[in-house]
């Protein structure tokens, strides 16, 4: 397939001012000559050129036309960008001209695959580019921007690099079995591993953040009926966006929405009120505010101000830790309606979680609720280098981790350098297929089969 030359439309479907209309492969110049009836002239790389393109000999528009020369443009391929006025008619009829001129239709993140066969980036790079395409936040974009540039490539081949020097001095011993000698320091070596399964469970560590940041950092709304979590929900997206009544037990199921504070993208979750079930389709509404508890990054416990008693707050608190298993750093106590009654002070020190005071009915105090999660948030992405955010990644990192241990185990048993060597190859193999160096055309497929057909 590499040998093909494809085409694709890299701009969102429909009507617009301009289309972008990408070629890449050995033939795009003749292709290209096809089109447009050059003659004679001969392109300069990366001149942007003011032409007319046709189908056969019938212009169909206008267009602006760049030229990249192999290897210095994004595939690493003869690559040319044309760039269209964005009628649908006008985009459809060019690549109609395009396949008779012998292109084929890209498949989906096939550019994007190329430049990742010819060398112009590693998987975790190209990966990334999926990442920056489908950021909608500044943190996300930022986090696709750091993989993008390489910096989690870096941290991997630095590891692979340290690990593979010893790998060498082991395989050295082995071919000196007979004499009895060591090559591998194993102080150093032991050293060498710590820090590896130091460095990856940081890596690993990172994942729930990294994931939050990507997807939405998920964010619980949670309490007894009529406390206010509605209201709060509403409040903070600044939209009807669930009912709010009286009457206990409105909210049924959770219902979610996503706003961008400070760069960050945060889904809140508003739940069914914590309580005894009366029917089965209670019971199930609050198995999901459970659900969503376990899920969320940051727990919003919501106490009326009117029902405020320490006890049973620190008591109601402790059940829903104890059927979660949640840490109670994740909770933020929220004592809402104050409104209600306005002169009451309350005291946080007879409790371990943060406590603010609210009313979402009248928004008071809710840009210090948000500064609150906000601050969190950074906090944590702050403390982290880098962080984790695909499921490919973690999975193989994980698998890492596992034969390092084997790896440590063996060295501690004093096994022999080939049954070492064994684990420290599967480790070796295990961050070569994290970067692409060692991968499969299944692997290949599955990855880029999420990308957009036209990057």
């Amino acid at each position: 397939m590499l040998t093909d030359t494809i085409c694709a439309i890299s701009t969102p479907y429909g009507t617009g001012a301009v289309a972008m209309i990408r070629i890449s492969g050995k033939n795009a110049l003749y292709c290209l000559e096809k089109c447009f009836h050059l003659g004679q002239q001969k392109l300069i790389p990366r001149t942007v050129y003011l032409k007319t393109f046709y189908a056969q000999s019938t212009p169909i528009d206008t267009v602006l036309l760049t030229y990249f020369a192999q290897p210095q443009s994004f595939t690493g391929e003869n690559m040319i960008e044309i760039s269209s006025h964005g009628s649908v008619y006008i985009q459809q009829q060019i690549i109609m001209a395009l396949l008779a001129a012998g292109c084929r239709m890209a498949t989906e993140g096939e550019f994007t695959q190329r430049a990742f066969l010819n060398g112009k980036m590693d998987l975790l790079q190209a990966e990334a580019v999926a990442d920056l395409i489908a950021a909608d936040s500044a943190d996300s974009h930022r986090l696709a921007m750091n993989n993008l540039r390489g910096d989690f490539s870096l941290i991997i081949k630095e590891l692979k690099e340290k690990l593979l020097n010893f790998a060498s001095l082991l395989e050295l011993e082995l071919d000196f079995g007979e004499e009895d000698v060591e090559f591998a320091n194993r102080q150093q070596m032991n050293e060498l591993l710590s820090h590896l399964s130091h460095t990856i469970e940081t890596l690993l560590q990172s994942f729930a953040l990294g994931t939050a940041i990507k997807n939405g950092v998920p964010i619980a709304i949670v309490g007894e009926p009529n406390s206010g979590k509605s209201t709060l929900l509403n409040a903070l997206l600044k939209d009807n966006r669930a009912i709010v009544s009286p009457i206990p037990g409105t909210t049924r199921d959770t219902i979610e929405d996503s706003i961008v504070i400070n760069g960050c993208n945060f889904r809140f979750i508003d739940t069914a009120g914590i309580r005894s079930a009366k029917n089965e389709i209670e019971k199930i509404g609050i198995e999901r505010t459970f659900d969503a508890v376990k899920r969320a990054f940051i727990v919003l416990y919501v106490v009326d101000i009117e029902e405020f008693n320490e006890k049973n707050i620190i008591l109601k608190i402790n059940e829903l830790i104890k059927k979660t298993n949640i840490s109670d750093a994740k909770i933020l106590l929220v004592v809402n309606k104050m409104d209600m009654l306005p002169h009451t002070s309350i005291s946080s020190q007879c409790f371990d979680y943060e406590l603010i005071t609210i009313s979402a009915k009248n928004g008071d105090n809710l840009d210090i609720l948000i500064e609150k999660i906000s601050k969190i948030v950074d906090n944590k992405s702050i403390k982290s280098n880098f962080l984790l955010t695909n499921l490919r990644h973690y999975q193989i990192l994980q698998q890492a981790n596992s034969h390092i241990a084997n790896v440590q185990q063996a060295m501690s048993q004093q096994m022999p350098s080939d049954m070492v060597a064994s684990d420290i190859r599967q480790v070796l193999n295990c961050l070569a297929d994290l970067i692409g160096e060692i991968t499969t055309a299944d692997i290949l497929t599955s990855i880029f089969s999420r990308f957009c057909i036209g990057k």
